[in-house]
């Protein structure tokens, strides 16, 4: 079979079309009026064989590099194409009419999300069975369109006989979805629109704007014309939708122990049917094991990327006996109001070691257990043999395993080969964890349900992926973020920096296996922090507080430049910390000044035992010492700028500087030049490169997964990163109570944008009972200025507030209104939590080695039994349209 491609597309002088089609390129001819076309004979192209077209440009010898000219790839698709073949009649002559495929503004709706759960279509064909079009007929049309649900169809209709002139729609195939086909054998030529119908009432309820389409050109007899179409535009119609967000360790049913577990999520499922949602976040579900210590309970600090924790298994589905000793164990654990991290996971590992050593090879004999161990062994030996090493060396440290210290391929072949009993049995916990999370997946789909799942910004500095590659990190700094609302000395996470040149040199294929991995369990995937993947916040080995750190990327001020300002670097008087004794008073008090100076400043500097934060901290561990510790931290952090570590000479403002001592002793001018230089800095200065850093990366991990890409935009947001997102087609996250503009109180949920995931908090943040207590003058603004109450303000967010506070984002144009459970729970009074808020609170973020331990207080059943909870929230739902 002969084909020919053809394509419309304007091309500025030099540029030259190219089809790519396995990895070989073709040259287009081009035809006239901005046609391009290329001819190919069998056996060149088969039925699903890939093609993408790219733009050439020819950059002459003055814009090559050494002189000679050169073609240049200036521009490519989205995403390609597929060859297809009509399997009745044999057409001998194949024409493809083809358009260009841009990321389309309704990009989430290609996301998984939709097209396998929310709007998913029961005649879909396999890939191999969706390369044909089946069918008697000379003209086939294919058009994309997502955003129609599965109780709606497209049709085509036109002109001429074959629509009894615009009377009859033709209802096209949805085999393909998103993708509809319709076959016809059209004799005359006609123009056309494509429209929704109704399934129930098979009536048109939206025809597609703009102008009429036009098929004038038909095929000569033996010949099939394949018309792939431009997406029709429709008026909107707003699909939206309502979840929970919880994590895992936090749910509570009657089967669990002591933490919640995969299985779980079932009841939590029937729970979000039973009251109209279709989402339930979770946060991180991959191990962290390092010490085995309540440390460990940081689910934002994996010790693998592709690992899931071990204490979300439940222990019977596993071989485990449900004996009277396992029911006495586990109505102890369960029993807590919160997890105990340490003993719930110490258990756990005894119980399934036991079970292990009693199974044998009989439980690692199946096919399913082999064909996991083949398809996931590029990561899983890896992590079975760090986790045999830190058993046996007692730490994840793995710079204190000696030879093994490093890892190399062959070293860790053979010791896997030694301990072979010990690695399978870590084979066999990621095998049941797998099997257990895999069918909690399949469940949820079947009740119309998705997972939305968490990426975490950092590694553990000890953990299996650093230990692996170790080219891949930086482990002379640690990812943090700047201060916010959340912590005033900003957040050092101690995560490992990416080094993202060395990523981006295969592909950024560890990222990839690591999407691809959660999107084998989600749906939709939460970016956590991602202006990360913008710039990233950097901080000293050396330091402590995320005040001392720098962006990365950033454009630091040479000493040329300040001194043009005004600030003279050669002294370091700038740079280092400020010793006066104004400041020593301030921080320690007049009586303690000569004591400071005499114990810890020499020659007007720090001594050399606390010239670091981090020597500080390692100084002055105990209760008695922390005024001291404390003290010293904050004089360390005075200063007004930070050296580049890498770009000796250049200087980054340091952040929040105005509010810093040193700052206040600058005179006006000086003052006004820092400002300048400051305001410049933050938010001008990097906008481009910023831009450029997101774009290097971010295009191709979302389009490495299927999944629906949300992204925690939250703090000191670029310029850029509303249209970057926008244009990538990735959710923002919308909070009342953190506004994006600047001056505001609060955000106005009716100005949400439509692609958008909104909420009452995060799990980072108080709930709204624990909020409206916290600060009473802002719940107070809340109270009479947004919500426009009257009378007293109430003591206590009452039901019958928090109601009208969910009601509020239920009701903005977000996509997605996820609410954390606990604020969900406190619209009932017999559901909400009556004692301390506090204890709901899943994280403090300006608390180091906080406890991850928080569990809902009723349990699963007891929610599912409440009926009128499940009805008030399921009339919350309907009633807001989603």
């Amino acid at each position: 079979m002969k084909i020919q491609i053809s394509l419309l597309y304007k091309t500025i002088w030099g540029e030259n079309l190219v089809l790519n089609a396995e990895g070989r390129r073709y040259g287009m001819q081009y035809i006239d009026a901005g046609l391009w076309r290329v001819d190919f004979d069998d056996p060149d192209l088969k039925a699903g064989s890939e093609y993408s077209f790219e733009v050439w440009k020819d950059c002459g010898p003055d814009n090559c590099s050494g002189g000679d000219r050169s073609l240049i790839c200036v521009r490519k698709e989205w995403k390609g194409h597929r060859i297809f073949s009509v399997c009745d009649g044999r057409p001998s002559f194949m024409i493809i009419r083809d358009i260009w495929n841009d990321r389309p503004s309704d990009f989430p709706f290609y996301s998984k999300a939709f097209t396998d759960v929310f709007f998913k279509r029961s005649s879909r064909v396999s890939e191999k069975e969706s390369f044909c079009f089946r069918g008697n007929g000379n003209v086939t049309f294919s058009v994309s369109c997502p955003g129609i649900g599965p109780d709606k169809a497209l049709a085509i209709t036109g002109s001429g006989r074959y629509f009894d002139d615009w009377q009859k729609p033709l209802l096209m195939n949805d085999c393909r979805f998103p993708q509809f086909d319709i076959m016809l054998d059209v004799r005359e030529s006609f123009e056309y629109k494509f429209v929704i119908i109704d399934k129930k009432t098979r009536r048109i309820v939206s025809w597609e704007k703009g102008p009429n389409r036009c098929c004038y050109d038909l095929p000569a007899s033996g010949s099939h014309v394949l018309i792939n179409c431009h997406s029709p535009l429709f008026d909107p119609d707003h699909w939206r939708c309502a979840g929970t967000a919880v994590p895992v360790f936090s749910l509570r049913s009657r089967d669990s122990f002591g933490v919640g577990e995969f299985n779980d999520i079932k009841l939590l499922v029937d729970w979000a049917v039973a009251t109209g949602q279709k989402v339930i976040q979770l946060l991180p579900v991959n191990d962290t094991t390092a010490d085995g210590t309540f440390t460990d309970s940081y689910p934002y600090s994996p010790i693998s990327v592709f690992a899931l924790h071990p204490q979300y298994m439940h222990l019977p589905d596993a071989g485990i006996r449900a004996d009277k000793t396992y029911r006495s164990l586990q109505s102890e654990l369960n029993s807590l109001p919160c997890e105990d991290y340490e003993r719930v996971n110490r258990e756990k590992t005894r119980l399934l070691r036991q079970s292990f050593a009693a199974g044998g090879s009989s439980l690692i004999s199946g096919a399913d257990y082999n064909d996991f161990i083949e398809e996931n062994k590029d990561w899983l030996v890896p992590y079975a043999a760090f986790c045999v090493l830190r058993d046996e060396y007692g730490t994840a440290d793995f710079s204190k395993w000696g030879k093994y210290s490093r890892y190399g391929r062959k070293i860790i072949d053979e010791y896997c080969a030694e301990h072979k009993k010990q690695i399978e049995f870590y084979f066999y916990e990621q095998f049941c964890l797998d099997e257990q999370l895999s069918e909690v997946v399949s469940y949820a789909h079947s009740n119309g349900v998705i997972l939305k799942g968490d990426l975490p910004i950092g590694v553990s500095r000890t953990g299996a992926d650093v230990w692996v590659f170790p080219y891949l990190f930086d482990i002379d700094s640690q990812a943090g973020a700047p201060p916010d609302s959340f912590s005033e000395t900003g957040q050092n996470w101690g995560f490992p920096t990416y080094n993202w040149k060395r990523m981006e040199e295969d592909g950024f294929s560890w990222w990839k296996a690591r999407m691809k991995k959660m999107s084998r369990y989600f749906d939709a995937v939460r970016f956590d922090h991602i202006l990360g993947f913008f710039r990233m916040w950097e901080i000293p080995t050396a330091s402590v507080h995320g005040l001392l750190g720098h962006f990365e990327p950033a454009l630091p001020y040479s000493a040329e430049e300040l001194a043009l300002k005004g600030f003279d670097m050669s002294d370091g008087r700038y740079s280092s910390p400020c010793l006066d004794d104004g400041l020593l008073s301030e921080i320690f008090g007049q009586g303690r000044v000569t004591d400071i100076k005499k114990k810890y400043i020499k020659d007007g500097k720090l001594r050399a035992g606390v010239s670091t934060q981090a020597k500080v901290a390692a100084k002055f561990v105990s209760p008695e010492s922390v005024k001291i510790r404390d003290g010293l931290m904050r004089l360390l952090d005075e200063v007004l700028f930070v050296e580049d570590p890498v770009k000796k000479g250049y200087y980054h403002p340091r952040i929040a500087a105005g509010s810093s001592y040193v700052y206040k002793t600058l005179s006006e001018a000086g003052r006004k030049s820092f400002d300048g230089l400051y305001n410049d800095f933050f938010y001008t200065r990097h906008d481009s490169l910023w831009k450029k850093s997101a774009m290097d990366k971010l295009p191709e991990l979302i389009d490495s997964t299927g999944m629906l890409a949300c992204g925690e935009d939250l703090g000191m947001i670029p310029d850029c990163v509303p249209d970057i997102m926008g244009g990538l087609g990735i959710l923002s996250l919308r909070i009342q109570r953190m506004p994006e503009a600047p001056g505001e109180k609060f955000a106005d949920t009716c100005k949400y944008p439509y692609y958008s995931v909104c909420s009452t908090g995060t799990h980072d943040m108080e709930t709204l009972i624990g909020w409206w207590k916290k600060d009473k003058k802002l719940s107070s603004s809340f109270f009479y200025d947004v919500l426009h109450c009257a009378g007293d303000l109430p003591s206590v967010c009452e039901p019958w507030l928090c109601s009208l506070i969910i009601e509020r984002n239920m009701g903005s144009p977000s996509m997605l209104a996820v609410l954390p459970l606990q604020d969900w729970l406190s619209i009932e009074e017999d559901t909400r939590y009556h004692g301390d808020p506090s204890d709901e609170r899943i994280n403090v973020p300006s608390e180091p080695g906080h406890y991850w331990r928080y569990r809902m207080h009723p349990d699963l059943e007891m929610l599912l039994e409440n009926r009128v909870l499940c009805s008030h929230i399921r009339d919350m739902v309907k009633g807001s349209g989603r």
